[in-house]
C-alpha cells in the first residue's frame, strides 16, 4: 500500500490503514455514511484486535490513460508488429475496465492528446473525407470518457479537428482550458454545443470528478491552429478551473494535458492549489516500477517511478502520470479518496500495463469492431500506397528522427532539394522570385527509419512527408534575417528539436558551443545568439563569413514550407509576406524524383553521410 498525503487535508496513518488496505484477507463491509450513496462498498481489511468504529465512506477509483496515439492504429510499427495497435489497445482498455468494476471501482478512461498525427495512417482518413475519420472511429470504440487536446490535431488546420470531432458519435468531451476557439467559427459551435470544452464534471459510480485540460502554449510554433487563440498563461487558466469545480461541490480534480512532456507537468503542479491528480501527455515518458512487465528493450528507458510525486503549491505532493505512446501502453493509477475528496491512498497494482499480442502470456486478441472498422480499411490502404512505385534509390536514405534534427542527411537534401526546385518550376506562374535557397524543418521529416536502396513507393513519400504543408517563397530576406533563422533553427539541435534544418541552395558552418538565440512570446530576438559561423550561396556569395553578416549581401529568397513561413517552429519571418505555391511538400518530392532526378536518387548526388551542406564545429574536429 502506498501512502499518500495529498489533496486538501494531511492524511493519519491508521485511518488510511482501516479504510484502504486491499489484500487476501477475509474481509467486512463498511456501512456508508448516512445520506451517501449505498455503492460502491469498501473492504476494510479483518485484523486480530478489535475494530475500531468504521471509517468514513471511500471512493475507488481507476484511470486508464494513454497520450500520443498518433494514428499508430494498425501496430507499433514493422519490426513491432504483435505490439500495440487500436484493436489490441481497445481490447486491453475493455479488460481493464472490467476488472476494475468487478473489484468495485469506479473506472475513467482518458485520453492526454495527440490522438492522431499526419501520416499514412491518417491520410486514410483524409482520402474518405467527409466520413468519420478512422481515429476517431477507434477513440469511439475504445469508449474514452475525456479527451485532451494535443498539438498534433491541428495539423491539418481548425477544419480538419472540426471534421474530426463532428463524426464523433461518443459523448465524450475534447477538453483545452487555455484554448480560445472564439475566431474559428466551426470549433466555436462546437464549444457553444459542448464537444469541446475547458473542464468536465463527470459522474462516476455516484461521485462527481473534475478533469481539467491544457495543451501546450507553443501550438502556434508546432502546429498550424490558424485563429485559435492560445492562452500562455497554463496555471492561471488551470487554477481558474479548479477552483470552479471545487465552487461547484466537485472535491476530486484531475488535470490532464498536453504540454509537451512531464516536466511541463511537473512545474505546472507547483503551481496549483487543489488539483489531486496530475495526467501528462507529449513525452511519451516511460515510468515504471520494479516487477512491471515492458516491452522488450524497454528496461533501460525508464525515466522514473510510477507515479511521479510532485509537490503543489501548498506543499502537498500530487501523483503525476504519462505513459509511452502509439498505442503501446495503457496507463493505470489506481487511488482511493477519502470522504473528503482527499487522495489517501495509490494501490500498488497501479503501473504502465503494455499491448502485445502473439504467444505472450498477457497477450490479448484483437478487438473485432476496431479490427474490422479501423485496422482493416487503413491496413488496405497503406498496402496500396505500398505496392506504387514512384522511382528508386541507388543509396539508403536516412530519414531517422535522430538524424534530421541535429545533423544533415542525404534524405534531409533530397527534401530540401525537392522544395528548391519545385519553387523554381512554379515562380513565374506565380508572379514570384526564384528562390536563391531551401529551408525544411527536421520535425516535419517523420518516417523515422532509414528507407533501404531499391524501389521507393508512395508509401515512403508519405512517411517522409505527411503534413498538409504547401511549398512556398518568401522573397527579399535580408541577410541579417537570414543569419537569425539560421540562429533559430541551430539553437536547440543538442535537444534533438525539430527546428533543426535540412537545406539547399547554400552551405553553413555553426558552433554548437556558441550562444544560442532566445527569442520573446512575439518572435523578437531577445538573445542574437553566435552559432552561425559562415554561410555561402551556391553560386559562392558568402552572407556570413566568421559569424558576421557581409556588408552589402543579400537579400535572398528562401524557398520553404508555409509552416515555417507562417512563424512555425519559432522560425523569425515575423510577417514577412509570402507567395504559397499550391503543393504540398509531399508533393514536391514526388515530382522531384520523377522529373528533376529521372527517377533515380543516385548515390553520387546523395552520398550517405551528406555533402558537406552543414558542418557543426566542436572542440576537436569539424564534423558533418
Amino acid at each position: 500500500m502506498t501512502l499518500l498525503q495529498s489533496g486538501r487535508a494531511r492524511v493519519s496513518l491508521p485511518a488510511i490503514f482501516l479504510a484502504l488496505a486491499l489484500s487476501a484477507c477475509a474481509t467486512v463491509e463498511a456501512p456508508p455514511a448516512p445520506g451517501q450513496p449505498t455503492e460502491p462498498t469498501v473492504a476494510v481489511a479483518a485484523t486480530a484486535t478489535p475494530a475500531p468504529t468504521a471509517a468514513p465512506r471511500a471512493f475507488r477509483l481507476t484511470i486508464l490513460h494513454n497520450n500520443d496515439g498518433e494514428s499508430q492504429l494498425i501496430h507499433a510499427g514493422r519490426e513491432r508488429e504483435d505490439v500495440g495497435g487500436a484493436a489490441r489497445f481497445a481490447a486491453l482498455v475493455a479488460k481493464l475496465r472490467q476488472e476494475a468494476r468487478d473489484r468495485g471501482s469506479g473506472v475513467l478512461v482518458l485520453s492526454a492528446g495527440d490522438n492522431y498525427r499526419a501520416g499514412p495512417e491518417f491520410s486514410a482518413s483524409l482520402a474518405r473525407r467527409p466520413a468519420p475519420f478512422f481515429d476517431i472511429i477507434a477513440l469511439d470504440l475504445i469508449g474514452y470518457d475525456a479527451i485532451v487536446l494535443g498539438n498534433h490535431e491541428f495539423d491539418f488546420g481548425p477544419d480538419v479537428l472540426a471534421d474530426a470531432i463532428g463524426g464523433s458519435t461518443s459523448t465524450a468531451p475534447f477538453l483545452s482550458a487555455n484554448l480560445d476557439f472564439s475566431g474559428e467559427p466551426r470549433l466555436a459551435a462546437l464549444a457553444a454545443a459542448g464537444r469541446i470544452a475547458r473542464s468536465a464534471a463527470l459522474e462516476v459510480n455516484g461521485e462527481r470528478v473534475g478533469v481539467i485540460g491544457a495543451t501546450t502554449p507553443g501550438l502556434p510554433y508546432l502546429s498550424s491552429p490558424r485563429n485559435v487563440r492560445v492562452l500562455q498563461d497554463v496555471a492561471a487558466v488551470v487554477q481558474q478551473e479548479i477552483d470552479a469545480l471545487l465552487a461547484t461541490g466537485v472535491n476530486k480534480i484531475i488535470v490532464v494535458s498536453h504540454l509537451q512532456g512531464v516536466a511541463g507537468d511537473l512545474a505546472l503542479v507547483a503551481a496549483l492549489r487543489g488539483v489531486d491528480i496530475m495526467i501528462a501527455g507529449g513525452g511519451d515518458e516511460l515510468l515504471a516500477n520494479e516487477g512491471d512487465l515492458l516491452l522488450p528493450g524497454d528496461e533501460g528507458s525508464i525515466f522514473g517511478a510510477y507515479p511521479l510525486l510532485a509537490p503543489d503549491a501548498d506543499g502537498i505532493d500530487v501523483p503525476v502520470v504519462v505513459a509511452p505512446g502509439r498505442y503501446t501502453y495503457v496507463g493505470r493509477l489506481i487511488v482511493e479518496f477519502d470522504a473528503s475528496g482527499t487522495v489517501a491512498a495509490i494501490d500498488p497494482a497501479s503501473g504502465p500495463v503494455r499491448v502485445v499480442g502473439g504467444d505472450r502470456p498477457d497477450a490479448v486478441a484483437p478487438n473485432p469492431a476496431v479490427q474490422e472498422q479501423v485496422v482493416a480499411p487503413v491496413a488496405d490502404f497503406i498496402e496500396t500506397l505500398a505496392r506504387t512505385v514512384v522511382g528508386s534509390t541507388e543509396v539508403p536514405l536516412n530519414g531517422e528522427r535522430r538524424a534530421v534534427r541535429a545533423r544533415e542527411t542525404n534524405q534531409g537534401n533530397l527534401i530540401a532539394d525537392a522544395l528548391l526546385w519545385q519553387a523554381h518550376a512554379l515562380a513565374e506562374r506565380f508572379n514570384a522570385p526564384a528562390p536563391h535557397v531551401a529551408l525544411q524543418n527536421g520535425g516535419g521529416i517523420r518516417n523515422d527509419n532509414v528507407i533501404p536502396a531499391g524501389a521507393l513507393y508512395e508509401l515512403d513519400i508519405f512517411s517522409m512527408a505527411p503534413f498538409s504543408n504547401l511549398l512556398a517563397i518568401v522573397p527579399d530576406i535580408s541577410a541579417e534575417q537570414f543569419k537569425e533563422i539560421l540562429e533559430n533553427a541551430v539553437s536547440r539541435a543538442e535537444r534533438g528539436d525539430g527546428r533543426f534544418p535540412q537545406i539547399a541552395g547554400f552551405t553553413m558552418t555553426w558552433d554548437p558551443n556558441g550562444a544560442a538565440q532566445a527569442l520573446d512570446d512575439e518572435g523578437r530576438v531577445v538573445t542574437p545568439g553566435s552559432r552561425v559561423r559562415d554561410v555561402r550561396l551556391a553560386d559562392g556569395t558568402w552572407l556570413v563569413r566568421d559569424g558576421e553578416v557581409v556588408a552589402g549581401a543579400g537579400p535572398v529568397h528562401v524557398a520553404t514550407l508555409d509552416f515555417l513561413a507562417r512563424g512555425g517552429d519559432e522560425y523569425p519571418f515575423r510577417g514577412a509576406p509570402f507567395v504559397a505555391l499550391g503543393v504540398t511538400y509531399q508533393q514536391a518530392i514526388a515530382n522531384y524524383i520523377a522529373e528533376g532526378l529521372d527517377g533515380v536518387v543516385t548515390a553520387a548526388r546523395y552520398p550517405e553521410g551528406g555533402e558537406g551542406r552543414i558542418v557543426s564545429l566542436n572542440s576537436s574536429s569539424a564534423q558533418r
